[in-house]
């Protein structure tokens, strides 16, 4: 990195990203814009459209503070590029002269991306949805080559069990709701236990981790799969099952598709069909919660005026026990 990151902004502090930081910050890296910015949409990070002086468009990515440490980051990267230098449509952080895919500037991390347009699949079409398959099969079997050593794991405790905590230690359930919101997390997450004990021992690998429509481009030479920012180690079907949408009889069908692809490259454990629910449950959990540790910053009220709200919380107990009903429903095919 180009400074030392060891005086980062706090979390509200993209406010002081501005237009000349984001242009200074390339320069720093011997990229020089044209002045042309185009704010693309994130709200975990930030992500700019660059026009440059020469050469076409870059995407430049600032980090949220304090999210994700160096080493976590890097990781990150290196997987990106393990992948594409396997050919798999993804698309890693450039690195650029200085030997470097993570920098710094005026305390933010940032990276620099080629652009790649596109337009979200068509999930429908069991050709696509069987071509994504292969895709993703052939990351997996990347990654469960090597483990995480920094990122943390999809697991109960990170995405259950230590936000339910924060969300009660920083007060954010309004004290009328509380004990009906706080009995039935733990019921839900009971449902999530019970759910993992009937998986059994499930191999966990190195995921995509946030493998849903809005992260993948589709052309007429395929998918690219982008923002590889949630990557964490976790089970298979945690990146096939946020493709699936519907009844339960269109569930099959397109899982069916997908892994008609998938076991082209990677073997699927039927056991973890168990999980499907489980994982659902753990990420409206974990979704609060990063709603409610963002809410310093200023997008956040903007963007999403219906949070914490005595009808957000009376709506997620009512999601949270329906949950509960289908972690106990059979698997979408028998085990």
């Amino acid at each position: 990195m180009n400074e030392s990151a060891s005086n980062l902004p706090d979390a509200t502090s993209f406010a002081t990203l501005s237009p000349d930081t984001v242009l200074d910050a390339l320069d720093s890296v011997g990229l020089f814009g044209d002045g042309r910015l185009l704010a693309l949409n994130s709200y975990e990070n930030r992500v700019y459209q660059v026009g440059m002086e020469e050469g076409p468009p870059l995407v430049a990515k600032f980090y949220r503070p304090l999210r994700w440490s160096a080493g976590q980051i890097l990781e990150e990267h290196a997987f990106s590029q393990q992948l594409a230098d396997e050919e798999i449509p993804v698309v890693p952080a450039m690195v650029l002269e200085n030997g470097a895919t993570l920098h710094c500037h005026a305390g933010f991390r940032f990276a620099v991306f080629r652009r790649h347009g596109g337009r979200a699949p068509e999930l429908d079409n069991p050709d696509t949805l069987e071509w994504m398959g292969r895709f993703i099969g052939r990351i997996h079997a990347v990654g469960m080559q090597q483990p995480y050593a920094e990122r943390p794991a999809l697991d109960i405790a990170n995405f259950g069990e230590e936000p339910r905590d924060w969300l009660l230690s920083n007060n954010f359930i309004p004290d009328e709701l509380k004990a009906s919101w706080l009995s039935t997390v733990d019921h839900a997450l009971d449902g999530v236990r019970r759910c993992f004990d009937r998986a059994g021992e499930v191999k966990a690998l190195r995921l995509h981790g946030d493998c849903h429509v809005g992260n993948v481009l589709w052309t007429d030479a395929g998918p690219h799969f982008v923002d590889f920012d949630d990557s964490r180690s976790g089970p298979v079907v945690q990146d096939l099952w946020m493709l699936l949408s519907g009844e339960r009889g269109d569930m099959v069908r397109q899982l069916s598709d997908l892994l008609a692809g998938y076991e082209s490259f990677c073997e699927f454990e039927p056991r973890e069909l168990y999980l499907i629910e489980a994982l659902r449950t753990l990420r409206l959990i974990h979704y609060s919660a990063w709603l409610a540790r963002r809410w310093d910053d200023p997008a956040f009220p903007v963007a999403f005026p219906w949070f914490n709200t005595q009808r957000y919380w009376q709506d997620r107990i009512l999601e949270l026990r329906e949950q509960i009903a289908l972690m106990d429903e059979p698997p979408l095919w028998p085990v």
